[in-house]
């Protein structure tokens, strides 16, 4: 029975660990601590494959969502260490863009999608008929008070 090693290394990858470094996509995210209904973050960068409170790389800061926000202990974040991930490629998410923002590291681009207000085909063709049911009464209406 002979292995044809060219079809096993295409199925598998035989990577060297620096190679699979590489192509590790980086995330600076929260990471859950505290009690039930008491929520506090940690600021970690983290693999983006692994679990939302799991390993991760490096911690670079806190968030206490419960102080009041003019509160100095509310966020604390080493900007430093914070821009040097970004620098070397690594991604906030939108929660940690917003907070890293507050405190000068990065421009979080602004989000807007106008068609998310506007209302659906359901709620537009009802309008549409309720429209046309309103012009139909008042037509009706003027021409009885002409007569």
């Amino acid at each position: 029975m002979a292995i044809h090693y060219s079809l096993f290394a295409t199925r598998y990858s035989l990577s060297t660990t620096s190679e699979r470094y590489k192509q590790m996509t980086v995330k600076i995210r929260l990471a859950r601590g505290g009690a039930k209904k008491r929520p506090f973050y940690s600021i970690v960068v983290a693999d983006e494959r692994s679990p939302r409170d799991g390993r991760f790389i490096e911690k670079i800061g806190t968030f206490d969502p419960l102080r009041p926000k003019d509160d100095a202990t509310r966020l604390k974040v080493d900007a430093e260490k914070a821009q040097a991930w970004i620098g070397k490629g690594a991604q906030p998410t939108d929660r940690v863009a917003r907070l890293l923002e507050s405190v000068g590291v990065g421009k979080r681009e602004a989000r807007s999608n106008p068609k998310k207000a506007q209302p659906k085909k359901k709620a537009q063709e009802r309008a549409a008929a309720a429209a046309a049911a309103a012009a139909k009464a008042a037509e009706a209406g003027s021409e009885a008070a002409a007569s």
